[in-house]
């Protein structure tokens, strides 16, 4: 009932925001001119805030259209390379004829859209050829395309990996980290001849038994009945993937928000402050960053329920226990392809140790073609998006894929 509670209240406030945005462009226009005024625009603010006050259920576009390579600027055109129910690969292609490095990006499948990777896909772009997972709503997947649980979303990137085809590297960030590094396992033990050449793990929770964060002790607080019980729902009959359990991205976003809340509604205030005294730059940079941060997608529950499961209160992978399709996963067997780990120094989603871990479960790279990195300064989200992700942690991944290809 949980979902169809907050699609109805969605519903029935639907046509007072879009009051709101009408009033909001009237307002808009009256501040612009002649008798504009510190009441019309402290007036204008409050109208935007309300309609702004709303989650969206579609994909935000990339909006990358063109990136400079050398003293040439090259056009980025997105074309799906393969497309499943689930997931499309997604190709930022280049005008210009250039023999780049092919890599994957691995985005997180935890509530938001892949578009939350966009600062990471423009910094790679002018070095790389890049490609994304771009993961699909749930709520908007019929119900007769199946279930999609992490076997599925590890037959996924292994199919990724060999449509890119041999000799590709790999970037995962935050979620998929743990799931990544399995399927290279599975890849190497397999002796699939796409296996990346180099991973980069990114503030991801190989093992979340280290340094466990507000995030991790939640997951070990309650039984996997309790959040099947209370955290699973059922898509309502309007959309696509009517009847479809899944775990809405609206209570995800809750679960992050519920984190950081004086900080967000901070933002909001000081929102409402820019618009009212005109500062029209730092109210664009906050529209910005909600925009992204409310655009939201639901997990299939059965990934979520085994993502809990396996990764956070039973630590699969970490133990050396992690199956996939009945076959238990060795990460010890993977030897070609070289690591690097990055963590964020005040990350209070995934603690630092938690991706280093991997180190520890690699044994067999050889120790020249391991690196980790732990930047100072940054919590989770600085460690693949603004100013220090460019200036300081990506001339490493850069450096790390160029050596290995």
């Amino acid at each position: 009932m949980i979902y169809e509670a907050y699609q109805a209240r969605d519903d029935l406030l639907a046509p007072f925001r879009a009051a709101a945005e009408i009033a909001t462009a009237a307002l808009d226009r009256g501040r612009a001119g002649p008798f504009g005024n510190l009441f019309l625009r402290a007036a204008a603010a409050s109208t935007e805030l309300f309609s702004r006050a709303k989650l969206i259920h579609e994909r935000p576009p990339f909006g990358i259209e063109a990136v400079v390579i050398g003293e040439r600027e090259a056009l980025i055109t997105e074309e799906a390379a393969l497309e499943t129910p689930f997931a499309t690969l997604l190709h930022f292609k280049k005008d210009i004829a250039i023999e780049q490095p092919r890599v994957l990006v691995v985005a997180p499948m935890a509530g938001h859209f892949a578009t939350l990777l966009r600062d990471t896909v423009r910094t790679l772009l002018p070095d790389h050829d890049v490609y994304i997972t771009d993961w699909h709503n749930a709520r908007d997947i019929p119900r007769s395309d199946g279930d999609f649980a992490l076997d599925d979303y590890i037959d996924h990137i292994i199919r990724f990996f060999e449509k890119i085809g041999a000799g590709a590297h790999v970037v995962g960030v935050c979620q998929p980290c743990n799931a990544l590094l399995a399927t290279i396992g599975v890849m190497a033990q397999t002796g699939n001849v796409a296996q990346p050449r180099s991973m980069t793990l990114m503030a991801g929770p190989v093992d979340t038994r280290i340094n466990p964060t507000a995030v991790n002790e939640l997951a070990t607080s309650h039984s996997i009945e309790w959040f099947e019980k209370n955290l699973i729902a059922t898509v309502p009959h309007q959309f696509r993937g009517a009847n479809r359990r899944v775990y809405p991205g609206f209570l995800q976003l809750a679960a992050f928000m519920s984190m950081n809340l004086p900080r967000h509604i901070r933002a909001h205030l000081d929102l409402f402050s820019h618009i009212a005294r005109g500062e029209a730059l730092k109210a664009e940079a906050t529209r910005r960053f909600y925009d992204e941060y409310f655009a939201v997608l639901d997990l299939p529950a059965e990934f979520y329920l085994q993502t809990v499961q396996r990764v956070f209160q039973e630590h699969h992978l970490a133990r050396g226990i992690f199956e996939w399709r009945g076959n238990r996963i060795d990460t010890g067997a993977i030897k070609k392809t070289a690591l690097l780990t990055v963590e964020g120094e005040n990350d209070d989603i995934c603690a630092p140790g938690q991706t280093l871990a991997a180190h520890d479960l690699c044994t067999a790279i050889k120790p020249h073609k391991k690196r980790h990195h732990l930047q100072p300064g940054v919590g989770h989200y600085g460690v693949f998006s603004g100013t220090k992700w460019q200036r300081q942690i990506y001339p490493l991944v850069r450096d790390t894929i160029r050596m290995n290809d």
